[in-house]
């Protein structure tokens, strides 16, 4: 379904937010017979309906709502409405038809698009093939889960997405090149369950995309695929990285050594990972990656890593203290703590409490010498999940700057502190940012 295919039917926009906003001001260009708001939370940062958003379509609230969306043609939900939610249940069993923005602007652009999907590690390779790019000199808009809606982005001759698993869900139509970076499980409440969470995921890649460069590396992903054609970065046949002619390891296009991995400014395997499906995606877009192997050299060292991501903070103590405040799940946090291998580390965890399984973590630890401090919420029952780990130090904290000062005084010289809580912010602060900003305080803090 494409934008001008709302002319002249009656259409529901579900969410008052950004999304929303933007649906209404794209949809209303293309002639609607009636166009209508609902709102069905009570959220008290949702900013005022009015100017020419009103004039465009009015707001309906509560419970009222949900009479409007099952009298529309198309209902537009916003991204954050999930699956799981009854009034979703009932408008699916009406057969009313339902799509978000992002699907209608994919119908119109899929041709000019890479669209980067994942459980872990789509902020971080959508940013690079965006940047690699533009280095080789193909120019394009970088946009999607970044905080612009589709419908805002600005026209361009190609687009780099990072899209999330809510705006999967509904796609129509795949982008040229579709690319999947891992699958674990996340955000399973909104989904329905881990099927259904897998399934709406990988619909990126159900609707004839021109590529499929997916990460080799990720064991349920292969799974997932089956013998699906694909490129799998990470696989001597494509992007990977081996030894190199200098004995160090090196990025490598197939038989090809591009440059040392020393170039890439990021640490862990999993930022490995990330830039062999960049550079797989680069290569599936006709760039030639072994001819323009020292510019995407230059280009990658450059390449500034995301904050809140693996974000080291200078202290005058030798500590290494270390924000990966977007670490929301088990597995993120054992992508980080791998990272740190081979030095002493404490890791403070613990957020929201969605009700995750830790079993993942406990059975990643259960070799390792380490020290983990759980916080409010969840890190209690992380902590207790751990129980009985012969070279696990577990200890509980107040709240994060309790946390912050206790690791200091537990972690040896030239050890890393590592906050990578493995559960969501909200609760106790506003935001994951709020979340750092309080963690580096705290460093601050106690360096005096």
């Amino acid at each position: 379904m494409r934008l001008s295919d709302l002319r002249g039917r009656h259409v529901a926009v579900w969410g008052a937010g950004r999304e929303g906003r933007a649906a209404v001001t794209a949809i209303a260009a293309h002639g609607p017979a009636g166009l209508v708001v609902v709102d069905d939370s009570a959220n008290f940062l949702t900013l005022p309906w009015e100017g020419p958003l009103a004039d465009a379509a009015p707001l309906v609230t509560g419970e009222a709502g949900f009479d409007r969306l099952a009298a529309a043609d198309v209902v537009v939900r916003s991204p954050g409405v999930p699956n799981t939610h009854p009034w979703m249940v009932e408008l699916r069993r009406r057969s009313v038809p339902v799509t978000q923005g992002s699907a209608l602007w994919m119908a119109d652009h899929a041709d000019r698009t890479v669209g980067v999907t994942g459980s872990k590690g789509k902020s971080t390779t959508s940013s690079l093939i965006s940047h690699l790019l533009t280095a080789m000199d193909r120019p394009n808009v970088f946009g999607g889960n970044i905080g612009v809606p589709l419908l805002d982005l600005p026209e361009a001759e190609l687009y780099v997405l990072e899209l999330s698993s809510y705006q999967c869900a509904d796609l129509t139509d795949s982008p040229r090149v579709a690319v999947v970076t891992a699958l674990f499980p996340e955000h399973l409440d909104a989904h329905g369950g881990e099927r259904e969470y897998y399934r709406d995921k990988l619909n990126l890649i159900a609707h004839g995309p021109h590529a499929v460069v997916v990460n080799g590396a990720d064991p349920r992903l292969a799974a997932e695929l089956g013998d699906r054609a694909a490129i799998r970065a990470g696989s001597p046949d494509t992007t990977h990285v081996a030894s190199g002619p200098d004995g160090t390891q090196w990025f490598h296009l197939r038989d090809t050594p591009l440059f040392p991995r020393a170039v890439l400014p990021l640490v862990g395997r999993h930022n490995e990972g990330n830039l062999c499906v960049a550079l797989a995606v680069l290569d599936a877009l006709g760039v030639d990656v072994v001819a323009r192997k020292d510019s995407l050299a230059v280009a990658v060292a450059e390449f500034q890593g995301l904050a809140h991501r693996l974000t080291e903070i200078a202290d005058p103590s030798g500590l290494t203290f270390v924000d990966d405040t977007l670490a929301t799940s088990p597995y993120a946090a054992m992508h980080a703590i791998d990272a740190y291998e081979g030095r002493p580390l404490t890791v403070i965890v613990g957020g929201a409490d969605r009700g995750l399984d830790y079993s993942p973590l406990r059975a990643h630890l259960a070799e390792r010498e380490i020290t983990v401090i759980g916080v409010p919420d969840s890190g209690p029952r992380i902590v207790e999940a751990l129980s009985g780990l012969p070279s696990v130090r577990t200890e509980l904290a107040d709240d994060l700057v309790a946390a912050v000062g206790l690791s200091r005084k537990l972690t040896p010289a030239g050890g890393v502190v590592l906050l990578s809580p493995a559960a969501p912010s909200y609760g106790r602060f506003r935001n994951f940012e709020h979340r750092s900003e309080v963690f580096a305080q705290a460093v601050a803090d106690t360096a005096r």
